[in-house]
């Protein structure tokens, strides 16, 4: 899927990304979710995630993935449109799509340096932290903004 900024990256290709940011001296920042209904507590968690690193990585649940863990009305957005909204913001340096029920597997290919989630994260619950640790990086926890959730915003939506 091509859009104005990128495309969609293979896992190949966002890991050939993340070892050029890394042996030129750079560090990689990775997150994943769903990213749907794309609202600013999604961008300021993603400036924040961006912020931390030289290179920002986002996993996004494939669309089957999304109806595993969320429900058959999820998500809103198809994969390849929230990849196009997230590819847009001036923080996110590359998109993949996992379909896994867990990133992984994704988060061992790419081998970030930085692996962020909210703090809605209990610590030893992130998903990847055994192999991001492994090597000598670190796990990011970030306070996520009240009120601003998909689900609220949709809950809101409903309610009027």
């Amino acid at each position: 899927m091509k859009t104005r900024r990128g495309a969609i990256e293979s896992w190949d290709l966002a890991a050939a990304r993340a070892r050029a940011a890394q042996t030129a001296g750079g560090t990689v920042a990775f997150t994943n979710g769903v990213f749907d209904l794309l609202h600013p507590g999604h961008v300021r968690y993603l400036a924040e995630a961006r912020a931390m690193g030289d290179c920002l990585i986002v996993a996004i649940n494939s669309d089957r993935s999304v109806r595993a863990n969320k429900g058959p009305e999820r998500p809103i957005h198809p994969e390849h449109e929230r990849a196009e909204l997230l590819l847009a913001l001036s923080s996110v340096d590359a998109v993949v799509v996992f379909d896994e029920s867990t990133p992984h597997e994704v988060i061992t290919r790419i081998q970030p340096d930085i692996l962020v989630k909210g703090e809605d994260w209990a610590a030893d619950a992130v998903v990847g932290r055994d192999v991001v640790e492994a090597r000598g990086g670190r796990v990011v926890r970030v306070r996520l903004e009240p009120g601003l959730s998909t689900s609220e915003l949709i809950n809101r939506v409903r309610r009027r």
